[in-house]
């Protein structure tokens, strides 16, 4: 399918939760019920191995209802305060790694769990909410995964899908 040039703000955002993963798609919870996405082009391979039940995903709709998977944030444990306002978290994929707080007034509490991503411009890491925070109450940073397809131009790939 192809769509035509993008127009910002065309594909809004929203979160779910990962419940299975395939290659080229994975099932998803929403308040809404249990639902499957594809993969946008270039998130990258092997996904079953960097996407995992547990998982907050971002999901671009297109102007049809089709939604793509374009972002996934991890299911961390906070281990505790690192220095300059960072959090020590442990990801099974990553091990230890230590992240910026998206909000700092955020509480995250040693061995609770929380979200947390890489990728996003201004650090390495970023931690966001507490991971028991479901769709659509999860305060993740939606507006930057916006800001890097925006910026990037990636949007006019995300529903185009080799035959």
């Amino acid at each position: 399918m192809s769509i035509p040039p993008h127009v910002p703000g065309r594909f809004p955002l929203h979160v779910a939760r990962v419940l299975r993963v395939e290659e080229d798609a994975c099932g998803l919870w929403t308040p809404d019920g249990v639902t499957s996405a594809v993969f946008a082009p270039m998130f990258p391979t092997p996904r079953v191995e960097r996407v995992q039940p547990g998982h907050l995903v971002a999901l671009a709709t297109s102007p049809d209802g089709a939604e793509a998977v374009v972002w996934r944030w991890f299911d961390a444990v906070v281990l505790g305060p690192a220095d300059d306002d960072g959090v020590r978290l442990w990801e099974p994929a990553h091990g230890e790694v230590v992240a910026r707080r998206r909000r700092p007034a955020t509480a995250l509490e040693p061995g609770s769990r929380a979200f947390a991503s890489a990728g996003l411009p201004g650090a390495d890491w970023w931690v966001t909410c507490p991971a028991g925070h479901l769709p659509p109450a999860a305060d993740v940073d939606l507006d930057e995964v916006h800001a890097l397809y925006s910026d990037n131009h990636l949007w006019d790939g995300i529903f185009t899908h080799p035959a």
